[in-house]
């Protein structure tokens, strides 16, 4: 065996570097896209050196924030449709928990990326060296082991051969369409340096190819049976359809059989917008055709979708459906107690149309379904071209001036637009008004619904479809928490046109807390102002201005509209900020979502919520 004399990190980094993948076109491509890296005393003599080594081969980018050059690989990897990865790497201590937030959004949406946290001495020589956390009870545990929980996979690298076994099958981990999601390695910074005699073909992995596991006989005859008895059935299409590249199987497989389809926040985009089968988005964020079909459908084919609360309107909205539920993963596929497909999706759903033959929706479900679909897309245009000029917009009006300024331009209607968002208000406007012509162009991350994610997630994707525009669309409160990266986008000349709603303070929760009975407390700003405080005045073009970006700040949907135009014809990053109403939301569609209200309270206003949330209760699915 010939083997090569490196350090544990130069063969990391060069295995890295090796991996290539085949993708859905036949192309081959590298694997993994980069390393975003923000360098400490834990990383930068032992990782980075080898990173500079093999900086023609693997690129690094320098980031601003821990949490968010996360976001932006765990971006990078969902834009690919999992097929291709981002890793990054801290120094210990508050670098590496910085990663905490990122790694558990990854895990919760099913999201692979490579986490490279420096750790502290295996020698214990130094101990305890700067940025070290002490257990008094355990001598080998470190800030790293944070990660267990949030991570599919954890490995303290100890020895630098144990790179050989860790690196392999973290990678088979995040490849695997069943486990795929986050990974960590923690790197000693004494191993990081370590030399061992490398073997060689270490260096030269074989190329990646994904696995499609197809169905069991026993289950697809299980699943053909409910779907055969079905006269009003009704397709969910989750995140799966997207990972699996499964769209074209979804759309046969509802034209010839003549099944509506509805779609989750992580699934919309599987069908263009305007297809006639499409009723949008379903659930707590859902429009009312999709919403209105949910309640009566007697079977309902849950299409790689984890099948979550915003989903399923807490388990009230699928009451009278029989579940069968095609996902990947046996657990996600048993859920609500229904009938499982554990399959590929776009596999999977091949076989269940083979098998079901001829049969067919009861055809008077499926016009029913066109004609509201149809009413609704008539709707969405009423409601975001349709601007008062007498009140602040809401999020709507700015949906349609956004979505609509390639039109305006002499484009389709936004078609090759990637909208980008996460947190708040937004993502139920965007589920329910978005218009998602293309695969993958409606960006949410909303299994987390992490605030922060947006700028820094847009960055991701940018990385990852560099010929499309990239549009983030984020609230004042989430832009606060994190916005970093639009220096990064600036540096790296990765232009992300970024609109900023300001509506001064946390609008969705303001409504939620008036909803559940309280007063107003602790989300607007104007609300906030102790005695001898003062009034919050921020102004966000400025400060984007002061990151590099060019900044403006209009004063309605009309001059949004204009700056648009304009932020589409320029090369840079462009910030357009607009004030708007968190007063106002589109009140069609949606459905119950269970939050719990307290029992007693001194508060008649309380207590009338906490009665109207019993009454939902007894909707409620168990």
């Amino acid at each position: 065996m010939t083997t090569l004399r490196l350090t544990m990190t130069q063969a990391l980094v060069r295995h890295l570097a090796a991996l290539r993948v085949e993708m859905n076109d036949g192309s081959i491509q590298p694997y993994c896209g980069g390393v975003f890296s923000i360098f400490g005393h834990g990383n930068v003599a032992g990782l980075g050196e080898a990173l500079w080594a093999s900086r023609g081969a693997l690129p690094t980018y320098r980031a601003h924030n821990e949490q968010a050059m996360a976001h932006a690989a765990i971006a990078y990897s969902k834009a690919q449709f999992r097929q291709r990865i981002m890793a990054v790497t801290t120094s210990i201590g508050p670098g590496a928990t910085n990663l905490v937030t990122a790694a558990a959004l990854a895990h919760v949406n099913r999201l692979p990326v490579l986490l490279l946290p420096g750790d502290t001495f295996t020698a214990r020589a130094p101990d305890p060296v700067l940025q070290q956390i002490e257990d008094f009870a355990q001598g080998d545990l470190s800030a790293n082991d944070a990660f267990r929980p949030v991570t599919r996979y954890f490995d303290r690298i100890t020895a630098p051969q144990q790179i050989l076994s860790a690196l392999p099958r973290a990678i088979q981990v995040m490849t695997d369409p069943a486990t795929c999601g986050p990974v960590c390695l923690a790197l000693p910074q004494d191993v990081q340096t370590q030399a061992f005699d490398c073997p060689e073909n270490f260096l030269q992995p074989e190329l990646i190819r994904f696995r499609r596991p197809p169905a069991d006989a026993f289950e697809l005859e299980r699943a053909v049976a409910l779907l055969r008895s079905a006269r009003q059935p009704l397709i969910v299409a989750g995140g799966g359809v997207l990972y699996s590249q499964a769209w074209g199987a979804l759309r046969a497989f509802a034209e010839t059989h003549g099944v509506p389809v509805v779609e989750s926040q992580a699934g919309k985009s599987s069908l263009p917008w305007d297809h006639p089968l499409n009723l949008g988005a379903v659930g707590v964020t859902g429009s009312p055709a999709a919403n209105a079909l949910a309640l009566e459908a007697d079977v309902v084919l849950a299409i790689g979708t984890r099948l979550q609360d915003f989903t399923t309107g807490s388990h009230s909205l699928f009451a009278k459906a029989k579940i069968l539920s095609l996902n990947v993963h046996s657990v996600d596929a048993a859920k609500w107690h229904g009938t499982s497909l554990v399959a590929d999706a776009r596999v999977g759903l091949g076989q269940l149309s083979a098998a079901v033959a001829d049969w067919q929706a009861d055809p008077a479900w499926s016009a029913r379904a066109t004609t509201q679909a149809a009413q609704w897309r008539a709707r969405v245009t009423e409601l975001t071209t349709a601007v008062p000029t007498d009140v602040l917009p809401y999020d709507a009006e700015v949906i349609g001036a956004v979505r609509d300024s390639l039109n305006d331009a002499g484009g389709d209607s936004g078609s090759q637009d990637v909208v980008v968002c996460a947190a708040g208000t937004l993502p139920a406007e965007l589920h329910k008004l978005w218009r998602a012509s293309l695969p993958g162009n409606y960006h949410m991350e909303y299994g987390y619904s992490c605030m922060g994610y947006e700028i820094a997630g847009g960055l991701g994707v940018k990385l990852a479809r560099p010929g499309q525009e990239v549009i983030v669309m984020v609230g004042d409160g989430s832009y606060m928490m994190m916005n970093s990266e639009i220096a990064t986008s600036v540096m790296l000349g990765k232009k992300l046109i970024i609109v900023v709603l300001d509506n001064r303070g946390y609008g969705c929760i303001e409504r939620l807390q008036q909803a559940s009975g309280s007063p107003h407390f602790n989300n607007m700003l104007d609300d906030c102002v102790p005695e001898g405080g003062n009034l919050s005045t921020i102004d966000f073009a400025m400060h984007a201005r002061s990151m590099g970006a060019d900044a403006v700040h209009v004063t309605d949907v009309a001059e949004l509209k204009v700056a648009m135009a304009g932020a589409r014809a320029a090369t840079g990053t462009q910030v357009l900020v607009i004030d708007t109403t968190h007063a106002r939301t589109t009140d069609d569609g949606g459905c119950w979502w269970e939050v719990a209200i307290p029992e007693v309270s001194e508060r008649a206003e309380v207590n009338a919520a906490h009665a109207r949330y019993l009454v939902a209760k007894q909707e409620q699915r168990l």
